[in-house]
């Protein structure tokens, strides 16, 4: 890519290596730790194209992976990559790995795809993923096999917790072998759970679709005696999904997350609260995070990707207010809607659609100058470069004592905490 190195001359400039970006802006004027959060701040390398690349294009063998469940952009990323890789550095031996880590074992018979501008170039206006995507499948030293069958010398991998765990394990292995391997994440996770990632592409995409969700249990609520409107949303074990649908819609009366424990029976629990905001309005709506509630809706096992197994809290709601309406004497007419899959399917919005291709871009600006084990993220609104050991050691979630819980506590008007006793 040629670039500038001058300022003022209407030219992009490299990104100097020397660049970063302070991860953690937050301060307290009223201790010491100011002082030393600047002698020693949390520093993470800015993203971009530099002067000095590492690879020779006409040498290098691109591969390009999606793994875990569907999510609105991933198309846009793989486009990305693929126009990135070929009109801005010369590569044209792109090959496209079909679902997932799956598609790099010889006893599965998925052979790569490869890809090229012509074919990804409409790619982007349609929901999932061309390549096709899958969980589990990480057998390392079967991975990098494959890799070094292929000819593969840089691995971009788009996925989320359990996708990037499984990228450091092949870079790890790679280094044992000698071998010379850039690997670059992108993260994708709908529930916005990545640590040091401000915003997962789709995650935009995904509360835009729940609000429709919403405002269409609201409708029913409202139109029906005592009308419940029960909507489940993603959310494992993070309820952003939940909490921004809800400030968005401003219909939502009641959100049930995975961090903020609820009781289910009780003068304090959740079916005494919706009791009395029927008494009071004769309508409520109900949003639920698939992973609240798991005491009550319990299940036992993993899925293929080592993610503990859920039980349906949707589903187990569902019954319980019907029972406990039947119960008390009070008339329900509930109905639920679960659009998790319509959400995951979706083609991204034109927000999440940018922030994809920038996301790509700068995905292969790190590969061609060697760098790897690492995720292109967005700090502060800034692009940076993530070491993927960092990312993956914990999942983010929403901190009940948050002023976005906060928020989302005020706009609904629910108890701050629906628990009989601490």
């Amino acid at each position: 890519m040629r670039l500038s190195k001058v300022m003022d001359d209407f030219i992009a400039n490299y990104v100097d290596d020397q660049a970063y970006v302070i991860y953690d802006l937050r301060c307290d004027l009223e201790e010491e730790r100011l002082v030393r959060a600047y002698e020693r701040p949390s520093l993470m390398e800015k993203a971009g194209p530099r002067e000095m690349v590492y690879f020779d294009p006409s040498k290098v063998c691109a591969a390009i992976v999606t793994c875990g469940g569907l999510c609105p952009g991933l198309n846009d990323v793989i486009r990305a990559l693929v126009m990135t890789l070929w009109h801005h550095y010369g590569v044209k031996n792109i090959l496209g790995i079909r679902h997932g880590y799956h598609g790099f074992l010889p006893e599965n018979h998925f052979p790569p795809m490869p890809l090229s501008p012509e074919l990804v170039s409409k790619i982007h206006q349609q929901g999932g993923t061309v390549l096709g995507s899958s969980r589990g499948g990480a057998r390392t030293a079967a991975i990098v096999d494959a890799l070094e069958q292929l000819n593969v010398n840089m691995l971009f991998t788009i996925g989320g917790d359990g996708t990037q765990r499984g990228a450091l394990a092949i870079c790890q292995e790679a280094a044992q072998r000698g071998r010379v391997l850039s690997v670059v994440g992108i993260p994708k996770t709908i529930d916005n759970d990545l640590s040091f990632v401000q915003r997962s592409f789709g995650f935009e995409t995904a509360v835009g679709r729940a609000v429709d969700a919403v405002c269409a249990a609201h409708v029913e609520a409202t139109g029906a005696v005592n009308g419940v409107g029960l909507v489940k949303v993603m959310g494992r074990e993070s309820g952003f999904i939940a909490a921004s649908t809800a400030l968005a819609s401003n219909d939502v009366n009641f959100v049930l997350v995975p961090e903020v424990p609820f009781d289910l029976e009780g003068e304090n629990g959740f079916l005494a609260h919706l009791r009395r905001r029927l008494e009071r309005r004769g309508h409520a709506v109900v949003l639920v995070a698939e992973g609240a509630g798991q005491h009550l809706a319990q299940a036992e096992g993993h899925d293929a990707s080592g993610n503990r197994a859920l039980g349906d809290i949707g589903t187990f709601l569902r019954d319980r207010i019907i029972v406990d309406a039947k119960e008390k004497g009070w008339v329900a007419n509930l109905k639920y809607i679960d659009p998790s899959y319509i959400i995951r399917g979706t083609a991204a919005n034109p927000n999440d659609s940018i922030y994809c291709s920038r996301l790509g871009a700068h995905a292969v600006h790190a590969a061609m100058t060697g760098r790897t084990a690492m995720l292109v993220s967005l700090v502060n609104d800034v692009f940076v470069h993530i070491p993927m050991a960092l990312s993956v050691a914990q999942r983010n979630r929403i901190d009940p004592e948050s002023s976005l819980w906060r928020d989302v506590v005020i706009a609904t008007g629910q108890p701050a905490l629906m628990v009989n006793s601490r």
